[in-house]
């Protein structure tokens, strides 16, 4: 399991992301994505298993004053998001092919099944 954790800033959901693996005693990585720049391969990872348009953080006023928070075609959603991944919701959990965005502790808990 190669667990990588993808924020833009600390909130609940971080939080709770890295509890639960700190408490199963699986390594993670924390990017920031602040700090790293996203890749259009990791992107692509992303919206495959997610979709382009659950990835775009919509909450907030601040939020929804980006251009991306109203688009809906997944290729313009794509060019947006690598030019500012701060409009991406976090955290975006990844294992290999696999992720997820926000506290998605059932799909976690599979994984650790899962081996």
């Amino acid at each position: 399991m190669n667990i990588q954790i993808y924020a833009n800033k600390k909130n609940p959901d971080v939080l709770k992301a890295e509890r639960f693996f700190k408490e199963r005693k699986i390594p993670y990585q924390m990017l920031d994505l602040k700090k790293h720049k996203l890749g259009k391969k990791e992107l692509e990872v992303f919206v495959a298993a997610i979709g382009a348009k659950a990835l775009v953080d919509r909450e907030g006023k601040k939020a929804l004053e980006r251009p991306v928070a109203h688009m809906s075609t997944d290729s313009l959603i794509i060019a947006e998001l690598l030019n500012d991944p701060s409009a991406l919701k976090s955290p975006i959990v990844r294992n290999g092919g696999k992720a997820t965005v926000g506290a998605a502790e059932d799909i976690w808990k599979q994984w650790v099944e899962q081996g």
